[in-house]
């Protein structure tokens, strides 16, 4: 995304909460907070922090739903030097125990009613954004008294956690200006996207999630407005770009879907006449859903990238994609990319091997995992374990993450390319495929199905639509039907859980 050594001195919350403080910084529940108001919440957050020893290179955990105050939260963190450590709210005791210990957190500030995830966490203070809180934040003298302990100047750096695919979530420790770094690169014209004060942009997605929360920061450091929805919810992400004129949002194909989904009348009132950038990325967009939310929105509109919190990535514009449909694009100014075989060697265009990346002037480590640190880099790349290939003029197509694929009868399978055959069936709204185990053939794919509302689907049909279309060794052998497919908020369809759901149910057989 391009990474110059230094941001511009008017990229960032405290050079807009100096220059234009009364500006529109966030919009949440049709209440506007101003830069002003902004950035005198998170000083006041800044002293509740120091007050129960937070230090530069501390961590900090946010177990928060979104709304103003994770921003001012992150920003308090930011004023301190500290590190921000975004939690799943989603989480349960043993899930969110372990990112705080694990991370190391100083003090945690968490929702009332999520206080029982962490509240069992010995010798951690606790914030609980709570009234009691409010009226320690309110006490904070006015003004522009900081923090003695104020080090920073308002740049949140975030230990992310990975999902955990294959085990415990790992914090993704990244360089203390590596935020810093990204966005200057923005505002500098990395991309061709010319962000800035005017625009409005629809963060709908949970700010625990790096995309989100990382493009919502984006925006508030170059000056625009964010627009912040408590929770997702199609028909209303439809209504606040209408009502506030959005211009940019960030999403994931899930949204897609659900905006898709919404009655005819729905989608033919919706005024989406400002947006200028829909930008989406978390999870493989199929073919046939992407053209149509380009048709919906706008064929220039929708744009394209891959990324993780380790860095670096690819990105793809609206024409490009029509011209390489299904590819993810081709790597950010700086970064390089290798698709390598098991055997380390490079693997020639169109065949699948693993992503190997190299981003210009970003660096990470695992937190407490050298190992795993030292097994996911080689030579300046790293590798998070996503697999896919090149095609001949360098775009990246991805087909699925190593960890799930599938080797049926000594067979290598991409889930995802049954995926992609299924959700072009008239009848399915959402569809995950994974592999069970299976005596005869080591695994065998397993497609859990979820119906479009009023369909009737039989497994007949589901295998038939894929055996007419795929070679016949790709077809599933078992099929569920459910009501909604589980998902997390960032659009991940949880495989895990879906797997263990089967495994219980064989083994009570």
């Amino acid at each position: 995304m391009g990474h110059p050594a230094a941001a511009p001195a008017d990229v960032g919350l405290l050079a807009h909460a100096r220059i234009r403080p009364d500006a529109a910084a966030i919009v949440f529940d049709d209440r506007t907070w101003t830069y002003r108001d902004l950035d005198d919440r998170a000083r006041r957050f800044s002293h509740a922090l120091a007050q129960v020893g937070v230090r530069r290179g501390d961590r900090v955990a946010l177990m928060l739903e979104n709304h103003p105050d994770t921003f001012a939260a992150m920003h308090a963190c930011g004023r301190l030097g500290a590190v921000v450590v975004p939690v799943n709210i989603h989480f349960k005791a043993d899930e969110a125990g372990w990112v705080v210990t694990d991370s190391g957190a100083r003090a945690v500030v968490v929702d009332p009613h999520l206080v029982g995830s962490v509240g069992h966490l010995a010798g951690i203070p606790l914030l609980v954004h709570d009234d009691a809180l409010e009226a320690s934040l309110a006490a904070v003298p006015d003004g522009e008294v900081d923090p003695p302990e104020m080090i920073g100047d308002g740049w949140p750096t975030t230990m992310a956690y990975t999902s955990g695919t294959t085990g415990r979530p790992k914090g993704v420790a990244i360089a203390e200006d590596d935020f810093r770094r990204r966005a200057a690169g923005v505002a500098a014209g990395g991309l061709p996207w010319g962000i800035g004060p005017d625009d409005v942009h629809l963060c709908c997605g949970p700010l625990y999630h790096a995309g989100p929360s990382y493009w919502a920061q984006i925006h508030l450091a170059l000056g625009a407005t964010v627009v912040c929805m408590r929770r997702w919810d199609a028909a209303e992400a439809l209504a606040c770009i209408a009502r506030h004129r959005v211009t940019t949002a960030h999403m994931v194909p899930a949204n897609f879907q659900r905006i898709l989904a919404l009655p005819e009348a729905v989608r033919a009132a919706a005024d989406v006449s400002s947006l200028r950038l829909v930008i989406h990325a978390a999870a493989p967009c199929p073919v046939p859903l992407k053209r149509a939310i380009m048709a919906f929105f706008g064929p220039e509109k929708v744009w394209e990238y891959y990324g993780a919190s380790e860095g670096g990535g690819t990105v793809i514009s609206p024409q490009e994609w029509l011209e390489h449909p299904g590819s993810v694009g081709r790597p950010y100014p700086g970064t390089e990319l290798l698709i390598l075989d098991d055997d380390g060697n490079p693997c020639p265009p169109g065949v699948p091997g693993t992503i190997w990346v190299r981003p210009a002037g970003s660096s990470f480590r695992y937190h407490n995992d050298p190992a795993k640190t030292a097994a996911s880099h080689r030579e300046g790349y790293f590798t998070v374990g996503d697999a896919g290939y090149l095609d001949e003029d360098g775009y990246l197509y991805l087909t699925d993450r190593k960890a799930d694929m599938v080797i049926s009868g000594g067979v290598n399978i991409y889930p995802r390319e049954i995926e992609d055959c299924l959700l072009t069936h008239p009848g399915v709204m959402d569809v995950a495929v994974l592999g069970v185990p299976d005596d005869t053939w080591g695994e065998v794919l397993y497609a859990v199905v979820e119906p479009r509302p009023g369909v009737t689907l039989t497994e007949d049909e589901v295998v038939r639509w894929v055996r007419d279309r795929l070679a016949d060794y790709k077809r599933p052998r078992v099929v569920t039907f459910v009501d909604t497919l589980p998902r997390d908020p960032n659009g991940k369809v949880r495989k895990a859980h879906l797997r263990a759901e089967w495994l219980a149910r064989r083994d009570r057989t």
